[in-house]
């Protein structure tokens, strides 16, 4: 070693850096069979019920981009083209020349509310009536170049039924024309828009995820009550004191 200046050996090295903290790392301890079970059996709740309920907006708005509408049938007036229950597709018309005999189409009987899916079985011109002031019967209009006016009607009646419906509609009451059939899609699709099935997709998934919380909760409260407590060493602060005194 080389001497100091006044003769005396080198002094030895002092680490003089924090204290550090240790301790045994303890590997964690792994989850119970029933805990990851459980953990399975909860996530699968909330992809199921949350993939249905995904499904049960995107259908009728994927219909809706592409200009068409579905509905659901509720009578058997159509048989065996559709049944109660299934699910009909349909497209606006945007010309009275896209109706032709034999379409099926649903509209708007003449005094009702009521959506109604029949077949059209004929296509008709009929007066276009106007109440007269003077007498209050119903006469037909005359147009601008003095010609009786018409107005476009359509015939239907339902393939199940024996005679045709009793009054004809008017075009402007068509909702549109059948493209496609679906069976049983009404049934599911009224069901996933009512408030039971609404409640069945959101409940369980939401309590599900609450469970989920709780539980990864108790985990981390069980891991820090287990985790071992740290030791100081203290070897390299009793050397620095020592060579400093």
């Amino acid at each position: 070693m080389t001497p100091w200046s006044d003769g005396r050996r080198d002094a030895p090295a002092v680490d003089r850096r924090a204290p550090r903290a240790t301790g045994r790392r303890r590997s964690r301890a792994p989850k119970p069979t029933w805990r990851r079970l459980l953990g399975v059996a909860l996530w699968t709740v909330v992809v199921i019920c949350g993939l249905a309920y995904a499904t049960s907006l995107a259908v009728p708005l994927w219909f809706q981009a592409h200009q068409q509408r579905i509905l659901i049938v509720t009578s058997g007036s159509m048989a065996p083209k559709f049944e109660a229950g299934d699910a009909v597709v349909l497209r606006a018309i945007s010309d009275e020349s896209d109706l032709k005999v034999g379409q099926v189409i649903s509209f708007w009987p003449t005094g009702s509310d009521e959506l109604v899916t029949h077949r059209i079985v004929a296509l008709r011109k009929l007066p276009d009536l106007q109440q007269d002031e003077a007498t209050g019967r119903m006469v037909q209009k005359i147009g601008a170049d003095g010609e009786p006016m018409t107005k476009s009607y359509v015939v239907t009646k339902g393939d199940a039924n024996a005679e045709a419906d009793v009054n004809a509609t008017p075009i402007g009451r068509i909702r549109g024309v059948q493209l496609a059939v679906h069976e049983g899609w009404g049934w599911v699709l009224q069901w996933a828009g009512s408030a039971q099935g609404r409640a069945v997709m959101l409940v369980p998934p939401l309590l599900a995820l609450a469970t989920l919380e709780l539980l990864a909760m108790g985990d981390a409260r069980r891991a820090r009550r287990d985790r071992p407590a740290p030791r100081t060493d203290h070897t390299d602060r009793r050397v620095d004191e020592l060579l400093l005194d």
